[in-house]
């Protein structure tokens, strides 16, 4: 049997909590019941076993550099540019964007509210997978 050994993937955050909202909304995954605004460790549990957590721990200092590391996002349903525009009107920014003139290939990199980069590519409908 495989065990998964990724148990969280964790964001350094000034505001765990709020970041964690928004992250929710990017994922769908709830924020953990026993977690709540100004705690220093907030996690979103997929509720899927083997799926990695995403833990977003409090720290002091601010985000200085890009990214070494990000989450490429796949929407589940509707459209890469229809989760672009939510996403954006939930607080995240428009980093870089990298769509094809026809809009049939390329993705958008956005930031989080804290600066956190991801991108987001097409759906699995718009790819033809469901």
């Amino acid at each position: 049997m495989f065990i998964n050994p990724v148990r969280h993937i964790t964001f350094d955050a000034h505001d765990p909590y709020r970041v964690a909202r928004f992250w929710s909304a990017v994922t769908g995954w709830p924020v953990h019941p026993d977690d709540v605004e100004g705690d220093d460790e907030v996690l979103l549990d997929p509720g899927q076993p083997g799926v990695p957590g995403l833990l977003f721990i409090r720290v002091p200092e601010a985000k200085s550099v890009k990214n070494r590391v990000h989450l490429d996002i796949q929407p589940p349903t509707g459209t890469r540019d229809e989760t672009v525009e939510r996403l954006v009107g939930l607080g995240a920014r428009i980093v870089d964007d990298q769509r094809a003139q026809d809009g049939v290939m390329g993705w958008v990199v956005l930031a989080d509210p804290e600066g956190n980069e991801l991108c987001i590519e097409r759906s699995a409908g718009e790819r033809g997978l469901v």
